[in-house]
This record gives structure tokens, sequence and C-alpha cells, in this order.
């Protein structure tokens, strides 16, 4: 079997499963819906706050910031969350005894390794594009401040995201032998990933040991890109409007469009860097798992 094959075929049984395809689905949709419900408000009067009393900008540009913060949050989570319910079927393989059948045919297991993560990574993407698509249509009807290339941009920041959710989840997943053990790893993550990528909470509201901590971790960085693209447009009305630029800055530190490390401002093209290391970091560590694990078999 080849590895366009594995591919097909772990595409084909993740989207079979119409459980697990659903909750993957339908959960991003469902947090828009609870970020909107509830969040929304609450980004609402922290951003009101951020300017001179009488000076608050019209609705429209406060809808477009507070849509911005949802937006980034829920695709910052959900890119990685899902990731880990698209390679169930990893470790599904390895519980139910599958992967010894499949290695009674002539596959190698490089191939077999790559097949999940590769299937993994198109099957999430596909999920992510949609959540995406939902999100612009949300920001359309509330208040739609970007341009083509903050979308395209977006759409980059998704795509890289995905992969590096992929290669965590690969990681995590090789040592998983169980469908309990994925249930809690998958719980786990869901509940913790979201605060400590500060998509639930920027990080600059936490105490300054912690923003430290936090600020080795590519996740942050993933949501601070997403951040800068979902909000851009908003932010330069704010500045074509006539607002200082203390005032934007402000606002730009406080939602973590602006993170530092050590004191010191981190570029775009930084976040990029060290968002593309980690992924070929922990893709790396894959390939490394599934090499030593078949020189042990052998």
């Amino acid at each position: 079997m080849g590895l366009s094959s594995m591919i097909k075929r772990n595409s084909i049984l993740f989207f079979k499963d119409k459980g697990m395809f659903f909750t993957s689905l339908i959960t991003p949709l469902i947090l828009l819906v609870l970020y909107a419900t509830f969040l929304a408000d609450v980004f609402r009067n922290s951003f009101l706050l951020s300017f001179p009393t009488g000076m608050e900008p019209e609705e429209t540009v406060i809808n477009a910031l507070v849509g911005g913060q949802l937006f980034s949050s829920l695709l910052a989570v959900s890119c990685v969350t899902v990731s880990f319910c698209s390679n169930m079927l990893m470790v599904q393989d390895r519980a139910n005894g599958t992967v010894k059948d499949l290695f009674v045919t002539p596959l190698r297991p490089s191939v077999l390794a790559m097949s999940y993560y590769i299937s993994t990574m198109l099957t999430t993407l596909a999920i992510c594009l949609v959540a995406s698509g939902a999100c612009f249509l949300y920001l359309a009807v509330s208040g739609w401040l970007m341009s083509l290339t903050d979308v395209l941009l977006i759409l980059l920041d998704v795509f890289l995201i995905v992969l590096f959710g992929t290669a965590l989840s690969s990681v995590i997943n090789f040592f998983l032998s169980s469908q309990g053990q994925i249930s809690a790893v998958g719980t786990i993550v869901s509940s913790g990933y979201g605060f400590i990528c500060g998509a639930y909470m920027p990080i600059s509201q936490f105490g300054e040991g912690l923003q430290t901590v936090i600020s080795f971790l590519p996740g942050t960085y993933a949501t601070s890109l997403l951040r800068n693209h979902a909000m851009r447009g908003a932010l330069a009305e704010l500045e074509n409007m006539g607002y200082p630029q203390t005032v934007i800055e402000s606002i730009r530190d406080g939602v973590d469009c602006n993170l530092y490390f050590f004191g010191s401002r981190v570029e775009e093209w930084a976040m990029y860097l060290v968002l593309v290391a980690t992924i070929l970091l922990l893709v790396g560590v894959y390939v490394a798992l599934n090499r030593y694990c078949k020189k042990h078999r052998a």
C-alpha cells in the first residue's frame, strides 16, 4: 500500500465516523455562538474603556475590534484542538490491533506514520476552513473592516497553525494506546490550551512571571498572528480617524497584538519564524519516534 492509498483510507474512515466528524465540525461553530453571546459584551466594554469619555469611535469600528478578537480566539484554539480529534484514528488503529494487520502488507512504518500526519492535516484544515468561513460571515454582519491582504494572511495563519496542531497531536498521540487515553488528553488540551496560548484571556492580563513562561510557547505567537491580521483593519481605521498612537498601542498591547520577549517587542516575521521552526521540530521528533519504534521492533 502506498502513501496516497493510506491517506485516502485514513480520511475516509474519519469522515465515515459520523460522531467524530460532526463533533469536530460543530465544536468550532458552537464556540463561535458562545463567544458571540457571552464574551462579546465583555470585549466591547474592555475596548470602550480604552478611549477617553466622549471620544468613543462609531459602532462599526467597535464591532470590528470585538469580532476580530473573537475570530482570532476561536481559530487559535480550534486549529489545535480539532487536530487532536482528527488524529484519534492513529490511536484507534493501535488499540484495536489494526496496525498489526496493516504491517502484514508491504507497508513501511514511515509511510503509515506520514499517512496519519497528512490525513489529519487535511481533515483538520477542511474543518477549520469551514469555521473560518463562519467567522468571516460573522464579521461581515457585525462589522467588516478587513482588506483582501488580511483575509489571505488569516488563511495562511490557519494553515500554519493546523500544521502545528497536527504535529503536536502526532507527537503526543504516539504514546497513547487506548480510547480512554486519547479522550483524556483531548479534554485536557481543549480546556487548557486556550489559556496558555492567550486565546481565552490575553496574556497581558497575567502576572509578569507567567507572561515570561508563556512567551516561550509557540501557541502564543500563533494567536498573536491571528489577532494582528483579524484586527489590523479596525486599528488602521482608528488611526485614520485621528486617535492618538498611544491609545492604539494600548489596545494592541491589551489584546496581545504586541508581544514582548524579555521586554523586547516581537515582530511578525519573528512570530512566523517561531511557528515554522516549531512545526519542523515537532515533525522531526515524530519521524524520529517512528524510526526508533521501527528499530525497537526489529
